[in-house]
C-alpha cells in the first residue's frame, strides 16, 4: 500500500470517524438531530429550525443572538469532545505523551464538528436572504457573531484545560509519595485495557496525528511508559471534563433561576444546545459505566423515571393560574356534571344570554322597510402566530370597510388556538376604544405586537427550567403556582401587548352584558373524555349538550362542561385569561397540557382537536337561541377565517411495506378534513332551524402565493412568512369576501 494512503487510513481523524460510527452511535444521534433541526428536517410544523437559523435575544434577531448560539454551540462541541475522550481515550495510549493531549485530541476529532459547522453556515445564508430578507452585510454579521462565539468558548475551554491539565512529563518528575493510593476499580480496569491496547496495536492502528498548527505528525510508541503514569494523565483530563459538565448543569439551572430578567433569557437555540451538552455528558456517562448494558440502562432509567412520574414523585404539573388548587378538587362524576347542568341551571343562563341579545338588538334601528341587522359570528381556526396574525390582518380590514359595524354586529366568537389569540385581542383592542380610550385599532403595529415571537421564549424556560423541574413559584391573582414554559408563554404575550390582555375571565363578564364587546367562547378539550371545556365569564350550561331543555330527550349526554360551574368552589372566575387563551391553544408537546384541580384530575388541550373551525360552538349556539334570531334579525352571518383551503388536493397512498403499514393510522392526520365533513352536516341543521337563507357563511383563506411556501404553524413566524400571511388578504377569493361582508352589514 502507498504510504500516504496508509499515512491517511489510519491517521486519528479516520481512525476517530470509523470509532464514531461503530461505536458511538448514541452520541452521533446528537449531530443527527442538530442537522436535521437545521436543515428543516425536524420538527418543520414547529418551526424548530427558527431556533437555530433566526435565534432571538432581547426581543430581536441580531449579533448578540447569533454570539450567544456560537458560545453555547462551543459548549456543546467541548462536552460531545470530553465525552468522547472520557468514554474512548484508552483506546489510543499515545495520546498521554503528547503535550496537551486532550487539545490534540479535539484537533483530530473535528471532521464531524467542521461539517455541521459549514452546512449551519449556508442554512444561516439561505434562511437570512430568503426569508428575512436581510441583506448581505447583516447576514455576515450574523455569521461572524456566531463564529466570535464559538471561537471564544473554545478558547476559555483550551485555556482551563492548558492550565489545569498536566502531560506525562510533569507527572515523570512527581516524586513517588511514601504512601501510594491504590487506583480505583475503575482506574485499574482503565490500565488493564491500556496495556491490552499496547500488546494488540492492531485492534486501533494510529501511525499520524494532527497537532497545532495543522501539521502531520507520526505516532510515536509508548510501549517503555509504566501504564499507571498513563492512566494519571488520562484522570486528570477525566477529573477537569468532570467539572467543565457540572458547571454547564448549574449554568442552565442558574439562566432557568434568573429567567424573569430579560437580559438572561439566551436564545431558545442556545438553551437548546446546552441541553444537548448535558444530554450528552449523560449518555457519556451511561457508556462508561455501563459499556454494553448502555441500551438496557436508558431504558430502566426511562421506566423509572416514568414510574415515580405517575406516583406524583418526579413532576410538577401546569396549572391554571388564578384557580385556587389548594381547595377540595371537583369531583368529576356523572351524577355531579348532570345536577351542575340541570333544567334550572339551564334556564337561568339562557335567560342571562338572551339579555345580551336584547342589548345588542337595542344598538340597531329597524330600518323603514323593516329591515333587521344580520348577526354576525366570527370564528377562526388554529395556526399558531401565523393564523392569529391572519385572523387579526381579515379583522382590521373588514372592520375598517365596514366602518366599524363588522365588530357592531358580532355577537359571538369563537374558535381555536392561534386565530384566538388574534380575535380576542382585537377584541380588547375594540374594548378599549369602546370605552373611549384613544387607540388605532387598525394600526399595523397590532399585527407586529400579535405576530411576535413567543417560540425562543417557550423553548428556552422548557430546556433552562423544565429540564429540572420547576422549582420556582410565582403569585397569580392571589394564587401561588410553579414556573414553567405555560408561564413564561403567558408573560410573554403580556409583555408583548404591553399588558392589554393581563386580565381575569370574570373582567369580561359586565362588558358582555352591557353589549360593549361580543361575548366569546374558548373550547379546550378535555384529553380524559374527549369533552370540551366552555370558557365564558357568563354561565354557559346550555353549550353542554345538543336538545337540552325542553328538547331534551334524555337520550344525549353532555359532551362538554360549563367551566364557570364546574369551578365554582376553586374561583373559576378568577382564572387568567391568558391562561383560558393557552388552554383553547395547548399545542403538544410545545406548551404542557394544563392540569385542572377536579377528581380525578382532568387535563386540557387544544381546542382544535375538536372544534377547529368554531362551527360546532355556533350550531349549539343557534341551536338553544333560534326563535330569538328568526325574530329579530335577518339570519346570521358567519365569518370564518381559515388557515387552509376546505377542499385541498387528493393525496395518494403510499404503496411501499412500510408505508402501507401506516396507510391506516394517516386518518389521525385528517382530523380537519373530518371536522369538515361533521361541519357542513351542522351548517345544515343550522340552516334547518333558521330558515332558507337565513345563514350565510363567508370564508376568508389564507393561501400562500405561487412562489411561497405555507407559512409554518407554530409560535414564531420569518419576515416572509408574515408578508405572505398579510398579503392574502389580495386573493381575489378573499376581496370578494370582503365585498360580501360590506354589503349584508350596513
Amino acid at each position: 500500500m502507498d504510504e500516504r494512503i496508509k499515512n491517511t487510513i489510519y491517521s486519528f481523524a479516520v481512525q476517530l470517524m470509523v470509532l464514531h460510527f461503530r461505536n458511538n452511535h448514541l452520541l452521533l444521534l446528537f449531530w443527527l438531530l442538530l442537522t436535521a433541526t437545521a436543515t428543516g428536517s425536524l420538527g418543520k410544523r414547529f418551526g424548530l429550525k427558527f431556533l437555530l437559523l433566526n435565534p432571538e435575544y432581547m426581543g430581536r434577531v441580531s449579533f448578540y443572538s447569533f454570539f450567544w448560539v456560537g458560545l453555547a454551540f462551543g459548549g456543546f462541541l467541548m462536552a460531545w469532545n470530553m465525552t468522547i475522550y472520557i468514554v474512548n481515550s484508552y483506546r489510543f495510549p499515545f495520546l498521554a505523551s503528547l503535550n496537551r493531549p486532550f487539545t490534540k485530541f479535539c484537533v483530530n476529532n473535528a471532521l464531524l464538528p467542521l461539517a455541521f459547522v459549514i452546512t449551519y453556515l449556508i442554512c444561516v445564508i439561505q434562511f437570512q436572504w430568503y426569508n428575512e430578507i436581510a441583506p448581505f452585510s447583516t447576514i455576515l454579521l450574523y455569521c461572524i457573531g456566531f463564529l466570535l462565539g464559538l471561537a471564544s468558548m473554545l478558547g476559555i475551554i483550551s485555556f482551563y484545560f492548558q492550565v489545569t491539565n498536566k502531560d506525562i512529563l510533569n507527572f515523570r518528575k512527581i516524586k513517588r509519595p511514601k504512601k501510594s493510593k491504590k487506583l480505583s476499580k475503575r482506574a485499574a480496569k482503565r490500565m488493564l485495557k491500556i496495556e491490552s491496547e499496547k500488546l494488540q496495536k492492531d485492534a486501533w492502528r494510529v501511525e499520524t496525528y494532527l497537532t497545532i498548527p495543522l501539521k502531520t505528525k507520526l505516532v510515536r510508541q509508548v510501549g517503555h511508559y509504566p501504564p499507571k503514569l498513563l492512566m494519571k494523565v488520562f484522570e486528570q483530563n477525566h477529573m477537569n471534563a468532570l467539572i467543565f459538565q457540572v458547571a454547564g448543569i448549574v449554568l442552565l439551572f442558574a439562566l432557568g433561576a434568573l429567567v424573569d430578567v430579560p437580559a438572561f433569557r439566551i436564545p431558545a437555540g442556545a438553551s437548546m444546545l446546552i441541553g444537548y451538552a448535558i444530554l450528552v455528558s449523560l449518555a457519556g456517562a451511561l457508556t462508561y459505566w455501563f459499556k454494553a448494558w448502555r441500551i438496557t440502562m436508558i431504558i430502566v432509567l426511562f421506566l423509572g423515571i416514568d414510574y415515580l412520574s405517575s406516583i406524583g414523585v418526579s413532576t410538577m404539573e401546569n396549572q391554571a393560574y388564578g384557580l385556587n388548587y389548594t381547595t377540595a378538587p371537583a369531583p368529576y362524576t356523572y351524577e355531579r356534571m348532570d345536577s351542575l347542568h340541570s333544567p334550572e341551571a339551564y334556564e337561568k343562563d339562557v335567560d342571562t344570554t338572551l339579555q345580551i341579545l336584547k342589548t345588542w338588538r337595542n344598538k340597531f334601528q329597524t330600518s323603514r322597510v323593516g329591515r333587521k341587522p344580520k348577526l354576525v359570528i366570527l370564528n377562526s381556526s388554529g395556526g399558531g402566530l401565523r393564523q392569529a396574525v391572519w385572523a387579526m390582518q381579515v379583522l382590521q380590514t373588514a372592520d375598517s370597510l365596514t366602518s366599524g359595524k363588522l365588530m357592531k354586529h358580532t355577537a359571538l366568537m369563537a374558535g381555536a388556538s392561534g386565530g384566538m389569540l388574534g380575535m380576542s385581542y382585537f377584541r380588547d383592542l375594540y374594548l378599549e376604544q369602546q370605552l373611549g380610550n384613544e387607540i388605532d385599532i387598525y394600526a399595523q403595529r397590532h399585527i407586529d405586537i400579535i405576530g411576535a415571537d413567543l417560540l425562543n421564549p417557550i423553548v428556552f424556560m422548557g430546556v433552562a427550567n423544565d429540564l429540572f423541574l420547576p422549582w420556582r413559584n410565582f403569585e397569580k391573582n392571589g394564587y401561588t403556582y410553579p414556573k414553567d414554559r405555560g408561564y413564561i408563554m403567558e408573560q410573554q404575550m403580556i409583555e408583548n401587548t404591553n399588558g392589554l390582555i393581563d386580565k381575569r375571565l370574570i373582567d369580561y363578564r359586565n362588558p358582555e352584558r352591557e353589549g360593549i364587546i361580543p361575548m366569546l367562547f374558548l373550547t379546550p378539550v378535555i384529553t380524559n373524555d374527549a369533552r370540551r371545556l366552555i370558557i365564558s365569564p357568563q354561565g354557559v350550561t346550555y353549550m353542554a349538550k345538543t336538545g337540552m331543555g325542553n328538547h331534551d330527550n334524555g337520550v344525549t349526554e353532555l359532551d362538554a362542561i360549563d367551566f364557570g360551574k364546574f369551578f365554582a368552589e376553586q374561583d373559576a372566575y378568577n382564572l387568567a385569561f391568558t391562561s383560558a387563551l393557552r388552554m383553547n391553544s395547548t399545542y403538544p408537546y410545545i406548551l404542557p397540557n394544563v392540569h385542572l384541580p377536579s377528581k380525578p384530575e382532568l387535563e386540557v388541550m387544544d381546542a382544535g382537536w375538536r372544534d377547529n373551525y368554531g362551527i360546532e360552538s355556533v350550531a349549539r349556539f343557534v341551536e338553544v337561541f333560534h326563535e330569538w334570531i328568526q325574530k329579530n334579525t335577518s339570519g346570521i352571518l358567519i365569518v370564518q377565517i381559515r388557515g387552509s383551503d376546505k377542499v385541498d388536493d387528493i393525496s395518494s397512498s403510499s404503496s411501499s411495506i412500510l408505508g402501507s403499514f401506516f396507510n391506516p393510522l394517516n386518518i389521525a392526520a385528517l382530523s380537519s378534513t373530518l371536522q369538515d365533513y361533521q361541519h357542513d352536516h351542522l351548517l345544515n341543521y343550522t340552516e334547518e332551524l333558521l330558515g332558507r337563507h337565513k345563514v350565510e357563511l363567508i370564508r376568508f383563506i389564507y393561501r400562500p402565493s405561487k412562489t411561497n411556501e405555507r407559512a409554518s404553524m407554530t409560535f414564531h413566524l420569518t419576515t416572509r412568512e408574515k408578508i405572505d400571511v398579510l398579503d392574502a388578504i389580495y386573493h381575489e377569493d378573499n376581496q370578494q369576501s370582503l365585498r360580501r361582508v360590506v354589503e349584508l352589514v350596513k
